[in-house]
């Protein structure tokens, strides 16, 4: 008998969150971030209740009817919702300054300079006493940063071979950065008999170079960000960390399409020596930001548009706007999958669908090239391509333009570089 009442109550208590009223109270935010000058936001309602300013200065910065909140200029306010006179439940809103960004879709071409010269392998050197590799016995691996020789800052490859005919052979001290960690150690050259060349058995690489795709830029303070993901280096697999960096403006010259289980790629072309849009100064997990040297247009979308949160974005149709032939941008029919709320930075936070004709035919869905071709809906900037699925190739992942905003030194909240929970 005891165990019969205790599943009657088990059953009874698992099922209180299904209850109607139960599942209009879960559904009701703690909090809400809204912009300025933009349409308004709907609270759901609970049970015939709906939320009112809490105090009358409350009213200057939103202004509740029925179950909508229209943002009215920037600060804090609070709503309640009450029945017969009794508070049920409050939710704080915040009204954000209006912000806008210019939308992108531009094929850019990718000059980055690490920080040092990059360590991609090993090699061996034949000597009189056999085969060695003096940086490998120096306990130097694969994806290390060497920063100094003999106390001398290393930025480019010619400077380290310039040191080693400088040498001649003597042991070299040598700061290498690993991970987050610097140290130094000592390394001695051994004289390759074949090239007739003292040489550190490495192979270091001090550039890397590709194409993406533009996502948006400030057009007041010229910031932009572009990809949407990290630029890792393709023989480390480890992000790169960069000196400085150079973006152009990139030509496709045809597309190879995907498939499932193996990804498509925009084929395209630039120069280094090409006229530079702009200058790379951070490459993080959100993307490649810093600082256009002149507006661009895309001749689509050209006017700075809102953006919208996390928990603005809601699934359904959008668009992206990306290149597939030269420098013509265009835009395509995509679906919003999936998009979670998130109250902290997170580069997969929306699940893309392609689903526009013209794009499928041609790519086979979301092709290497296209990340950071930025997503549109419902007149907003919501985030950026990033990553196609291995398996389905219409299919991949999105990054929300508010992580990418803040990478790119935008501060939404203008509170002092602290993020809040949207």
């Amino acid at each position: 008998m005891r165990i019969m009442i205790g599943l009657i109550l088990l059953v009874s208590f698992l099922s209180i969150p299904f209850i109607s009223p139960v599942k209009q109270y879960i559904s009701i935010p703690n909090q809400v971030t809204l912009f300025e000058k933009q349409e308004s936001y709907a609270l759901p309602t609970l049970a015939g209740s709906v939320p009112s300013s809490d105090k009358e200065e409350d009213q200057n910065v939103t202004q509740a009817f029925s179950n909508q909140v229209f943002p009215k200029r920037p600060g804090k306010s609070s709503l309640i919702y009450e029945f017969a006179g009794l508070p049920l439940k409050k939710v704080n809103v915040e009204v954000l300054e209006d912000l806008k960004v210019v939308p992108g879709g531009q094929s850019i071409g990718v000059r980055l300079h690490t920080l040092g010269v990059l360590v991609v392998g090993h090699h061996l050197i034949p000597t009189d006493q056999g085969k060695v590799s003096p940086g490998e016995e120096s306990g130097i691996k694969v994806g290390d940063i060497l920063l100094e020789i003999n106390g001398k800052e290393i930025k480019k490859v010619e400077q380290v071979a310039s040191i080693l005919e400088k040498e001649e052979g003597k042991k070299l001290n040598v700061k290498v950065k690993r991970n987050e960690k610097t140290f130094t150690t000592t390394l001695e050259p051994q004289y390759d008999k074949q090239d007739a060349k003292y040489r550190l058995g490495l192979y270091i690489r001090d550039s890397a170079a590709g194409i993406g795709t533009m996502t948006f830029y400030h057009p007041d303070t010229k910031r932009y960000g572009a990809l949407g993901h990290v630029i890792s280096d393709m023989d480390t697999r480890k992000p790169i960390e960069i000196h400085d960096g150079k973006l152009v403006k990139s030509n496709v010259t045809s597309i190879d399409k995907g498939q499932n289980g193996m990804p498509g790629e925009k084929n395209a072309e630039f120069s280094v020596e090409d006229k530079s849009i702009g200058n790379i100064t951070r490459n993080s997990p959100f993307g490649i930001f810093g600082k256009l040297n002149e507006n661009v247009k895309n001749d689509v979308m050209d006017k700075p548009m809102p953006i919208a949160l996390s928990n603005q974005v809601k699934e359904g149709p959008a668009q992206i706007l990306t290149v597939l032939e030269g420098e013509k941008v265009e835009k395509f029919d995509v679906e919003i999958v999936s998009s979670v709320p998130q109250k902290h930075p997170s580069t997969k936070g929306m699940i893309i669908k392609i689903t526009d004709d013209k794009l499928l035919k041609e790519t086979g869905g979301i092709v290497q090239g296209m990340s950071g071709s930025p997503i549109i809906q419902d007149g907003k900037l919501v985030g950026a391509i990033t990553h196609v699925f291995v398996n389905d190739s219409t299919s991949g992942y999105g990054v929300h333009i508010e992580w990418m905003l803040q990478e790119a030194g935008i501060d939404i909240y203008k509170n002092d570089g602290q993020q809040k929970a949207s």
